[in-house]
């Protein structure tokens, strides 16, 4: 695969089967970027718009032979308009200060993320968190990451972790507060990528994947209008 941007060559390679960590009784294989290469902002570009995803330092695609669940998913930003429940989201939450910056690892910082993970994620894979754990999957990264924080009273609440890419901001993660389910962080954290996404003139949020039969996964389809990469094209859902 070669970008047109500096005519940069990407390998890409496949893992063998293993467990789905979606679907039980599911097998999977994921394509990945070979991750030796140092990939440039353009071909990050491309790599999304044909449904690749990032964690730490792999780029990848689910790409199993008798599953298509997983489909990836955007939200054309300009054209999204909030429904009820994510307006009463916002007004709850408009009083937060919101902060962008580089990603990087502070205890404070790190404390949120641990108590995220130990109270939402017990049965995970990313259970028990570590500093290493952290920068591993949220720092390094080869892509412009960003932290944007959320504050309440300078207390912090919330944290998402979004690459820029040229036309887009690419949702990696979010932990916030265990405890304060009522603030529905989760949301708003994703509404507000939404916000600063057009505030800097980009025409997507991506998302990641959405799995109908993955309960922690169908919310991603809440926000509209939304659009879904199927057999090689994006599709609009209003």
């Amino acid at each position: 695969m070669a970008s047109k941007d500096n005519d940069q060559q990407i390998k890409l390679f496949q893992t063998h089967e293993h467990d789905c960590s979606y679907l039980p009784g599911q097998r999977a294989q994921t394509l990945f970027v070979d991750p030796d290469v140092t990939l440039n902002r353009f071909a990050q570009t491309q790599l999304a718009e044909q449904g690749y995803r990032r964690s730490g330092d792999f780029v990848y695609r689910p790409n199993c032979r008798a599953c298509q669940a997983c489909i990836p998913i955007r939200i054309p930003v300009n054209e999204f308009t909030p429904n009820r429940t994510q307006r009463r989201v916002l007004k709850k939450n408009q009083s937060l200060a919101i902060n962008v910056s580089e990603a990087r690892l502070t205890d404070e910082i790190y404390d949120l993320y641990a108590r995220y993970i130990s109270a939402r994620h017990r049965d995970g894979d990313m259970y028990p968190p570590s500093p290493e754990q952290f920068e591993d999957f949220l720092v390094k990264a080869q892509a412009d990451n960003l932290f944007i924080e959320y504050r309440e009273e300078g207390r912090l609440v919330a944290v998402a972790v979004t690459d820029l890419l040229e036309n887009a901001y690419s949702a990696v993660y979010s932990f916030f507060n265990p405890d304060n389910r009522q603030a529905s962080y989760g949301v708003f954290t994703i509404l507000s990528q939404i916000e600063l996404a057009q505030q800097a003139n980009l025409d997507y949020l991506y998302l990641g994947y959405w799995i109908k039969a993955c309960q922690k996964m169908r919310y991603k389809i809440d926000y509209r209008p939304t659009e879904l990469f199927i057999k090689g094209q994006w599709t609009r859902l209003t």
